[in-house]
């Protein structure tokens, strides 16, 4: 086949599954878990390696940040054979039981953003894929981390969620957030929503880890908030996930 315009590369790589970062920066550093790391492909925002696991092939490929290049980049991925997708990012926490090193696994997702309803209406919920949840839901209490499984809000304006009072449309988004919250919200993040409405459209299976890297509203309510960069309990669960989809 020829090769995918945004990605950059065909069908040669052989996955069936692949783990997907946002940060082009992150992808060496997810693919030297795997066996046999190797630079693939790089294009655009889209930087993809390869490995093995199980005896698999398994692509690490970043989408950038976003609905929209996610999307661009699972459909691109699904045309090459990719059938099995999970997100590894980093989140902010909503709740106050989730706090900055926990990890979140992501059930289903607000849709508020634009991406996807180019492709469903809005009623149509954005939820992960059953199998591919239950197996980060395992690996998560074999590496004995600290996990919350649930929905999460999905977005386009980063600033619009940390400086909502500076926007002509505040207003809505801190009723909307507030909402949120009371509705059990666990994390906020901005690729998930896109990821499964794709994924689902597609006839794929998707999954989204999440690394906590604090929560706002711990801070608001004076509680203690601790701030965490490391990104290997995420990358480890989706790793030991994959490891389970295979057997």
């Amino acid at each position: 086949m020829e090769k995918q315009y945004h990605v950059g590369f065909d069908d040669s790589h052989g996955a069936e599954y692949a783990i997907l970062p946002g940060d082009p920066g992150r992808v060496e550093k997810i693919a030297a878990f795997l066996e046999n790391p190797r630079f693939f492909c790089q294009n655009r925002e889209y930087t993809a390696w390869l490995g093995e696991l199980a005896g698999k092939t398994v692509m690490v490929m970043s989408t950038g940040m976003g609905g929209p290049s996610t999307a661009i980049g699972v459909e691109e991925l699904f045309k090459t054979g990719v059938s099995n997708f999970i997100r590894v990012g980093t989140c902010g926490g909503m709740a106050l039981p989730v706090t900055g090193g926990d990890i979140v696994i992501a059930t289903g997702a607000i849709r508020q953003e634009g991406t996807t309803r180019e492709y469903v209406p809005i009623e149509f919920p954005a939820v992960a894929n059953l199998e591919v949840t239950n197996a980060l839901v395992k690996a998560a209490e074999k590496l004995n981390l600290k996990w919350h499984a649930g929905i999460v809000q999905c977005k386009d304006s980063f600033y619009g969620q940390h400086d909502p009072q500076r926007m002509p449309a505040g207003y809505e988004l801190l009723n909307k957030w507030d909402a949120w919250i009371k509705a059990g919200c666990l994390a906020s993040e901005m690729e998930s929503a896109a990821l499964y409405i794709v994924s689902q459209m597609l006839g794929a299976r998707a999954g989204c880890v999440l690394n906590v890297v604090w929560n706002q509203e711990r801070e608001k309510a004076g509680l203690d908030n601790p701030r965490c960069h490391d990104t290997e309990p995420g990358i480890k669960t989706a790793i030991e996930a994959i490891r389970i989809l295979i057997s």
